[in-house]
């Protein structure tokens, strides 16, 4: 909190912006209070003073980070078939894991500290599988936790693939053999019912 009668000389929500960057592009660890506040153009003493300490500004940083990806995930996840949503939770990622704006890969995917938001996306996406077999166009023998679950080792190999240099093309294509793989898990479960 300021101190009453001094403003601060920064914009809050830029400085978290940058520091939602620079988090995103060398995670936790990586990201000592020096880097930080190189990227958020302030001084220690503004980072603490705004944010508490290093523990605090990543909380902040990763659930601003969190809030939005999920929100793209809530977009995908209402289209009208299971097909159609995880098609476009793939595309999308595969697009925002290499955008030019942004660092590649994802931060909610490949930092160690974020495993309860992946967990809430596993959640989300078993949620869609189990509405695609209520709704008929997933087969009802398909085993959503454990399909939610490869999907979200494919999304965390897309995000690899993307700090290691992969090309939007290069995630399309492991976003295809996915989708290869729902249809399969799909038809074979169809075939045995």
């Amino acid at each position: 909190m300021p101190v009453a009668g001094r403003p601060r000389s920064f914009d809050r929500d830029a400085a978290l912006l940058a520091a939602v960057e620079e988090f995103w592009r060398s995670g936790y660890d990586g990201s000592s209070i020096a880097r930080l506040t190189a990227a958020m153009g302030i001084t220690a003493p503004s980072l603490y003073a705004a944010f508490g300490d290093k523990q605090h500004l990543f909380d902040e940083a990763s659930a601003l980070y969190f809030d939005r990806a999920i929100a793209a995930v809530d977009d995908a996840t209402a289209l009208p078939t299971v097909e159609q949503a995880i098609a476009r939770v793939l595309d999308d990622t595969a697009h925002a894991h290499t955008g030019p704006t942004t660092p590649p890969g994802c931060l909610m995917l490949t930092e160690p500290r974020l495993g309860a938001q992946r967990e809430t996306l596993r959640a989300r996406l078993q949620a869609r599988l189990d509405q695609g077999m209520r709704d008929g166009d997933l087969a009802d023998t398909v085993n959503s936790n454990q399909f939610a679950e490869f999907l979200v080792a494919v999304l965390r190999g897309m995000s690899g693939c993307a700090r290691d240099g992969g090309s939007t093309q290069d995630l399309l294509n492991i976003a295809d053999t996915a989708m290869t793989a729902l249809r399969a898990v799909s038809t074979a479960a169809q075939d045995t019912a």
